[in-house]
């Protein structure tokens, strides 16, 4: 099977965006900013894994 760029590619990205989100909540502050950026972060590579499942085309 062929490897998918865009899900190796968001993969990557939402692993990025999760150590961002360690790194803005590493002095035990909570920011609005972080949990926002985690979902929408993650939430590209879900949606791709979603549609790559798809059954048509």
């Amino acid at each position: 099977m062929k490897e998918n760029v865009i899900l190796t590619k968001t993969y990557d990205f939402a692993l990025r965006i999760i150590k961002l989100h360690k790194y803005l909540n590493q002095d035990k502050n909570e920011y609005t900013l972080s949990k926002q950026i985690i979902k929408s972060g993650t939430s590209i590579g879900a949606n791709s894994e979603e549609a790559t499942g798809s059954i048509s085309q």
